[in-house]
This record gives C-alpha cells, structure tokens and sequence, in this order.
C-alpha cells in the first residue's frame, strides 16, 4: 500500500533522510483529560447523537482562551492547553473546535491540510492553523489518524499523498490527545486501516469513531461563530455559561 522511501544519494543524504524519519510528526499524551471532565464530555457528546451529523465538519465554533468557556469542549480545551508546545501556548489567541462523527466503513474526509477556508475563498492567502489536535473518545475497528508532510493528491481516491512512506498513525483510543503542526497533511484510514475509497465498505457500519477537533490559532479564522451563537449540541452546553 505504502511506497518506499527512495535510499539512492549521498550519505550526507542518506543522514539527512535518517534524521527526518526519526522525528516524529505528532506528540501523543494518553490521559490527557482529568478523568471526571473526559467522562462528561464522552456522555455529553453521545448525547448529541447523529444532531448535525452530515455537516459535522462544516460546524466549526471560535473560542477565545481568555474568555468563560460555553461548552464542555471549551472546558476541555483549558485544560488541553497546557500539552501544547511552549510556542503554540505563548502564541495561541483561542481554539477552534468542532466535532468529529464517522463510521470507518464511511469516512466521509479526504485528505487535506486545514486552512482558513473563507479567507482562501476570498482571496486573501492560505493561513494555517499553529497547531492541529485531536481529541480521541472511543476505540474502534480502524481509523487510524495519518499525519504526514506530503502534500494531498486529488487523483486519488481521498486525496491520499502519492507517497505515504513518511507518516505518522495514531490509533484512536479514549481520553488519547494528538497534536501536530498545523501545516500539515492528515487523513483518517477506514475500518481496515486503508486508504477509504480502496476497498468494498461492508453492509455493517459497526461503532461511530467519536473526536473533538482543536485547531489552535494565533487569530480568529475568518466566519466562524462562538458555540453560544448557534443553538446546536445543546448537551455540551455548560450551565452558566455565556448567554
């Protein structure tokens, strides 16, 4: 499935090579919630249920980390915060979070490299995020998280990189937290660990791979709504919270 890293060059290359493939893309914290906030916002969260789900990645919501958080997301993200590196922390004006919903006999994301989607879409230049995260919920048959530095390939099936032999895979699992830089190319693999679109999806959808997606920025992406503004996920809705 995945090509080989070509080995022809100089050594000088070659250590090169070596070095890079030694770095790991993403930095990987078990536990990373206090208990008794992952397991309200696991019962939260199925709770929503299928509420909004065809347009679950479309549903983005901005939270300024300097304010009073309105979801249990946002609590998450304060304390979610503290994981990132020394730069993302000094640098980050707030989060942009939403909710991520699939079956891995459906994944329904391609590869891509997350941007600001409506200051692209108005000409204004392509802005990455610092730092994106994943907040695993659940384990499930597949899924694995792809991360890496190859740029997506429309001609193929999910945009897949052409060449996936440099790449990390983080395997879904409860409470687990990933993060990588924001620039890079990431995917989701489906129930049998490969590229979706590749094989026959069987009739059965087994267990819906639950996630919070937690993009850290250094300004506000354009367009996109605090979670008080929307009346959606009430169940995540923290009391007292922002009108």
């Amino acid at each position: 499935m995945f090509a080989q890293r070509d080995s022809a060059g100089s050594s000088r290359s070659r250590s090169r090579s070596r070095s890079r493939a030694n770095r790991r893309l993403v930095a990987i914290r078990d536990e990373a919630l206090p208990p008794p906030l992952f397991l309200r916002l696991s019962r939260a969260l199925l709770d929503v249920g299928d509420e909004n789900l065809p347009r679950t990645y479309q549903t983005t919501f901005w939270f300024p980390l300097r304010s009073r958080p309105s979801s249990l997301v946002e609590e998450a993200a304060l304390s979610l915060h503290r994981l990132l590196s020394p730069s993302t922390r000094a640098r980050a004006a707030g989060v942009e979070w939403w909710l991520s919903r699939m079956w891995t006999t459906d994944v329904r994301v391609d590869f891509h490299r997350d941007h600001d989607i409506q200051r692209a879409r108005r000409g204004r230049g392509t802005v990455h995020p610092l730092t994106s995260s994943v907040l695993f919920l659940n384990r499930v048959r597949g899924g694995l998280l792809v991360v890496t530095e190859e740029p997506p390939d429309p001609e193929n099936p999910s945009c897949a990189p052409a060449r996936l032999d440099r790449m990390d895979l983080v395997r879904p699992e409860p409470n687990r937290f990933a993060a990588f830089d924001g620039a890079l190319t990431h995917g989701v693999l489906d129930h049998r660990n490969q590229v979706p679109g590749r094989s026959p999806a069987p009739a059965a959808r087994g267990r819906m791979r639950r996630a919070v997606i937690l993009n850290w920025w250094a300004a506000r992406p354009w367009s996109v709504p605090r979670f008080a503004e929307r009346r959606l996920y009430r169940p995540l809705a923290l009391a007292g919270g922002p009108p």
